[in-house]
């Protein structure tokens, strides 16, 4: 598999780590039931990449390090061109000159969400500017001109085990598979280069028929009959492949959210199961 990494452009693009926001004390799930628990922003000790996606008390819980640029055409540029697998330096505060890198997107609120070691949150504060060296935007697979490669560091393309096959198509390791019917909050996007959607997690037999009961941050998965070239649309036989960067939801039409990082159109890309298909693994974070 061959690349045009040796001509993309790699430069610097700046966040800040941003404090939880909250507009109204509960939140309100399908189920009826108001309930008053974590959600996005700031520093999640406990939650990383690697670790369950499902079953935390919270909603849409970020792990590591949500970031985030004030300034508004600022944080455009910043969640469109950090991709997945960037490395980031803090740039400011106690933790100055620590590593991290870049575990996902997430739309709505527009963080980009960066994993750091423990002893590395542990000094780290709200208002604690990151930098992170983007490099990703514009990436291609050469002679796959049908699949469309996005929010991904080519260093990291290259770790996912990703097979040319004799028929001509790329094999993907996935950890499970998801069909189109289950994907909710994010769909109409227009840009799939930014954020991220949702895997909706309220019909719990349907989890469990396809496996996704135990998805993990950071999971590689296969979105089925769904294509994301300009903006996020249902398309049958067409496939993406992404990575679960955010926690479950209570909310009706959310769940774990899943950036984008390849997306074909009719059979170029096919997918086999591996339980080991984590971003966690393919960058040595854990």
């Amino acid at each position: 598999m061959k690349t045009n990494r040796d001509r993309l452009v790699k430069f610097s693009v700046q966040g800040e780590i941003s404090h939880p926001t909250v507009r109204a004390p509960y939140r309100v799930g399908y189920d009826g039931i108001a309930r008053a628990v974590p959600g996005t922003g700031g520093i999640t000790y406990n939650v990383r990449v690697g670790d369950p996606a499902l079953g935390w008390a919270g909603d849409h819980v970020e792990p590591g390090a949500s970031t985030k640029n004030k300034d508004a055409d600022s944080n455009a540029a910043y969640h469109l061109y950090a991709c997945v697998g960037n490395q980031a330096t803090v740039l400011s505060g106690e933790g100055k000159g620590a590593k991290g890198v870049v575990t996902g997107k997430h739309g709505g609120i527009d963080h980009v969400l960066i994993d750091f070691p423990p002893e590395v949150l542990e000094k780290l504060a709200v208002g604690d500017k990151v930098q992170v060296a983007g490099c990703g935007a514009g990436l291609e697979i050469e002679g796959f001109p049908e699949i469309k490669v996005m929010n991904l560091d080519p260093d990291l393309l290259e770790k996912m085990a990703i097979e040319v096959t004799a028929s001509g198509t790329l094999r993907v390791p996935v950890v499970a598979t998801v069909p189109a019917h289950l994907m909710g909050s994010g769909i109409g996007s227009p840009s799939a280069e930014r954020g991220d959607y949702d895997i909706t997690t309220q019909d719990k037999g349907e989890l469990a028929a396809h496996g996704l009961e135990k998805l993990r941050l950071g999971d590689i998965v296969a979105i089925l009959d769904r294509a994301s070239f300009y903006g996020r649309h249902y398309s049958r036989g067409a496939i993406e492949i992404g990575v679960v960067v955010h926690c479950d939801s209570h909310l009706s039409g959310h769940g774990p959210g899943v950036t984008t990082l390849l997306t074909a159109k009719a059979g170029e890309i096919e997918v086999k199961l591996d339980q080991e298909a984590n971003i966690a693994r393919y960058l040595g974070i854990r």
